[in-house]
């Protein structure tokens, strides 16, 4: 295939100002996001694989949809019946990949529910390997005051209650090998003023998710996140973004504002969304990190004794530098010890640098923080 420019691949604003009432549909988005319906081209690396993915029907679910069927998956979706229209049009795209299509619509909200969307689509899938938790509210609030309870309850339990429910209900369905991907954000780290909700929500969704890929390791069952910035989906012209945003939104709210000038259509993050699921992840050669503990400790150490050097320390600081001067260095990787020469050369050490005296503190006062 030729190289193409990322930055003009996707559609460039200046868009036309729009709104939808919520949730909105891809079909009445101007111009209408890409999510890899003509461009995506699968290669069968989940020939078998049976997947859900809830908020199927649009933005990032919707491309992950796309990719997971035309890489030989079949895929169940959970939308909101309101949402119906582009629920279909995915369901067809299934479908013509020769993949099992399941429609689950209902509303996320409620417990029930999200109970009985994992066992409607065990049923008619015949089991689940693959669960994606990507559906999501936003709604923008200039102050904290615009925010009402229910709004808050509506965020919380759409990104975060629906979440556990949901992974609660699939937990017991899952073999050794199946996945589980739950979508969080960039703004969990950095969240802007006008979302203080939805951010919240997706921090709490990046703890879920790294506290649970831990609990569930030893079943064998990997648990991943994707963290997307604001991407040109339904839910920015739906009350997600200031309706004077959305003109500029592909590049003014995400890629031109960090000076890469990119739009950002769903179809850029399907790949990731492959990525977490297929077994390439888990093959993939591991590597040391690049700074070992016994090197940190000795740059601590050479920080100490440059600083009590130069008579920046004084008093209990002092003392205490000169306590990590003579700490012992940190063990080696076990790889690295050969036939009892490191506790040999351990000991010389301590006792050389026990006979050594300190270097003497200048006479001048220290220097005092400004």
């Amino acid at each position: 295939q030729p190289l193409q420019d990322p930055t003009t691949k996707y559609p460039q604003p200046p868009f036309s100002r729009q709104s939808q009432e919520w949730p909105g549909l891809t079909s009445r988005m101007e111009p209408r996001p890409d999510h890899g319906e003509e461009s995506y081209k699968g290669s069968g690396r989940l020939a078998g694989r049976k997947a859900l993915i809830t908020g199927g029907d649009s933005g990032i679910g919707r491309a992950a949809a796309i990719a997971y069927a035309r890489e030989g998956a079949d895929v169940a979706i959970g939308y909101l019946e309101q949402e119906e229209p582009d629920a279909q049009e995915v369901l067809e795209l299934i479908r013509a990949e020769g993949r099992k299509a399941v429609a689950l619509p209902g509303d996320i909200r409620d417990e029930a529910f999200c109970q009985q969307l994992v066992a409607d689509a065990v049923e008619q899938l015949g089991g689940l390997d693959i669960l994606v938790n990507n559906a999501a509210r936003q709604q923008s609030a200039a102050s904290l005051a615009d925010i009402s309870t229910q709004q808050l309850d509506d965020t919380l339990k759409t990104n975060v209650y629906a979440m556990f429910w949901i992974t609660k209900a699939a937990l017991s369905h899952l073999q050794p090998g199946s996945t589980i991907i739950n979508t969080t954000s960039v703004v969990a780290y950095s969240p802007p003023e006008n979302l203080l909700d939805y951010s919240a929500t997706k921090a709490a969704i990046e703890n879920f998710t790294k506290g649970l890929a831990k609990q569930v390791a030893s079943k064998g069952i990997r648990v991943n996140g994707v963290a997307p910035g604001p991407f040109w989906t339904p839910l920015q012209p739906s009350g997600g973004q200031p309706t004077d945003a959305l003109v500029g939104h592909a590049a003014g709210a995400s890629g031109a504002a960090r000076g890469t000038g990119r739009g950002l259509c769903p179809a850029g993050i399907a790949g990731i969304q492959l990525l977490d699921r297929s077994d390439l992840r888990s093959n993939r050669p591991k590597r040391r990190p690049l700074i070992q503990p016994a090197s940190m400790l000795q740059k601590a150490r050479r920080l100490a004794g440059f600083l009590v050097m130069r008579g920046e320390l004084s008093g209990s600081w002092r003392r205490s530098a000169e306590c990590a001067c003579r700490l012992p260095r940190a063990a080696p990787p076990r790889s690295h010890r050969k036939c009892g020469s490191w506790g040999r050369d351990r000991r010389r050490s301590r006792e050389r640098r026990q006979r050594l005296p300190l270097p003497e503190a200048r006479t001048r006062s220290p220097r005092r923080f400004r």
